[in-house]
């Protein structure tokens, strides 16, 4: 009887900080205690834990004061992550398995009330944290859980599907050897095959225009917005960007697929495949950028490394898109609360796809467009300029003719398209390390290689149009990225002409 001590892990955000679960049996009045800044899900362990235990035919010390402490005591806890520890540090309290040999193992896994482990969100999270940290430990966790840790390169991960397999291993070694289990089973720590399955852009017919923004976007990183009336393939364009993308890299997917599993939405079978997000325009703030106690990741976070589609943009809450302003920058978004401060990736490319007048048709050859000059000019107001200003291309999308859409043949495909942005940005990252669009400072100086006669162009042109520096700079990144297209060594006028196209006021709509 006394105390054990086993480790786990919370989380908060992408971090894993280490939680120790103490367990202290005394005599006294029978209770069961749990502190630590435990959430109710937690705090509802007690209830799981004492029938797990009793159903799987091991002894509950119900003559004994019980103590559970999750310590450091100012970390918040949520989740039934700490249901497998807290049941293994009662019964080494009590004797019934060896807390010396529990040493140099991390468990988590929510237990039901037979005793059945049940995977928990945030492993491969908690996985990837212990790697980066180069932390060298055992892992035991649920089905579920196990193969999502398991994707990280070294990690050492068990898998065990029930209480009792668990105990089987850690039982005194005076009892003897433990009997090989089917339940428990050390997993190999092999990468899956890359799988990715994208629709075909060869599906949109006609849209050339759009297309070649759309190349433009994947080769240099830059974010998108798609105008035109209903119906004329915006959504479809922006569905199949992400297979114009290059394929992922181990560590882009393992950081995707992290983010993912913190919100339980990973998938396998979804492995090295770049996400698309699409939320609704009802979406709030939060939604979007994440946040609650303990702070979750939002759509910009789990579309990291992957796409972000806003459709009906001017219909989004006005609060919502100005959240967006600072990640579109930096690539990360911080969350702030009065007791913890989380840190969540949010590099996304952005397409968003709007209407250009309420009802639509505003330059539509096939309806007439109902909106009076301020109704169009209201709407067209609910996007900021400081947003607008940092989305890279704009781009009209006109509605087909019927004609058109029946016998047009089938357009260039994904493939093709993706062969020759991934050459452009493969160009760009051996030259500056970077995409076009991550420039900053002097590096946009030193790598768009702007020659004498573009120069006095886009002076000429951006003082005419009144363009702000971040509009110049946008122009002059996009114009980089034409020219990685074509192959240029330098960038000359004709692809700071085409750049400066895609940078024209909503209003051109008109």
């Amino acid at each position: 009887m006394g105390l054990c001590l086993v480790q786990s892990r919370a989380l908060l955000g992408l971090e894993a900080p280490a939680v120790t679960v103490e367990v202290h049996l005394t005599n006294g009045l029978p209770s069961f205690t749990l502190v630590g800044l435990a959430e109710v899900e937690v705090k509802e362990a007690r209830e799981r834990v004492r029938s797990a235990i009793q159903n799987s035919g091991l002894e509950f010390p119900h003559n004994k004061r019980i103590t559970v402490n999750l310590a450091p005591a100012d970390l918040p806890k949520d989740s039934g992550r700490f249901d497998l520890p807290i049941a293994l540090g009662i019964l080494a309290a009590s004797g019934q398995i060896d807390t010396e040999r529990l040493a140099g193992h991390e468990f988590a896994g929510e237990l039901s009330l037979s005793g059945a482990l049940r995977p928990v969100r945030g492993a491969l999270a908690m996985s990837l944290a212990l790697h980066t940290l180069q932390v060298r430990t055992r892992l035991v966790l649920p089905p579920g859980s196990a193969e999502e840790a398991a994707l990280v390169p070294g990690a050492q991960v068990f898998c065990a599907q029930h209480l009792l397999d668990v105990v089987q291993q850690f039982l005194p070694l005076s009892e003897g050897a433990a009997e090989p289990s089917d339940g428990w089973s050390q997993l190999t720590t092999t990468t899956l095959p890359a799988t990715a399955h994208y629709a075909d852009l060869a599906d949109v017919k006609g849209q050339a225009a759009a297309k070649r923004a759309l190349e433009i976007a994947a080769a240099g990183g830059h974010s998108l917005l798609l105008v035109g009336p209903p119906g004329s393939g915006k959504s479809m364009l922006a569905q199949r960007f992400a297979g114009l993308l290059p394929p992922m890299t181990v560590d882009e997917a393992l950081q995707s697929a992290a983010i993912a599993s913190l919100g339980g939405s990973f998938a396998l079978e979804r492995w090295a495949t770049r996400p698309t997000c699409s939320p609704h325009h009802t979406a709030s703030a939060v939604a979007l950028v994440g946040g609650g106690s303990p702070p979750r990741p939002g759509e910009i976070s789990l579309a990291h490394f992957g796409v972000l589609f806003l459709d009906e943009l001017p219909e989004f809450p006005r609060a919502a898109l100005e959240a967006l302003r600072e990640p579109l920058e930096t690539g990360h978004i911080t969350i702030s609360r009065a007791a913890r401060r989380a840190q969540f990736p949010a590099r996304f490319q952005m397409i968003a796809a709007m209407n250009p007048c309420p009802c639509g048709y505003l330059g539509s050859r096939q309806q007439a467009c109902r909106c009076s000059p301020d109704q169009v000019l209201r709407y067209q107001s609910k996007l900021s300029g400081p947003l607008i200003d940092r989305i890279d291309l704009h781009i009209e999308v006109p509605a087909l003719p019927a004609d058109d859409l029946l016998h047009a043949p089938a357009g260039e495909s994904t493939q093709a398209i993706r062969s020759r942005s991934s050459a452009a940005r493969q160009r760009a990252m051996d030259r500056q390390g970077m995409t076009n669009q991550a420039l900053q400072g002097q590096d946009i100086d030193q790598h768009v290689a702007l020659d004498a006669a573009a120069a006095k162009f886009l002076n000429l042109t951006a003082a005419r149009l009144g363009w702000s520096a971040r509009g110049i700079h946008r122009a002059l990144k996009v114009a980089r990225t034409i020219a990685d297209l074509d192959g240029a060594a330098s960038t000359q006028v004709a692809h700071v002409a085409e750049a400066m196209q895609y940078r024209r006021a909503l209003r051109a709509t008109a």
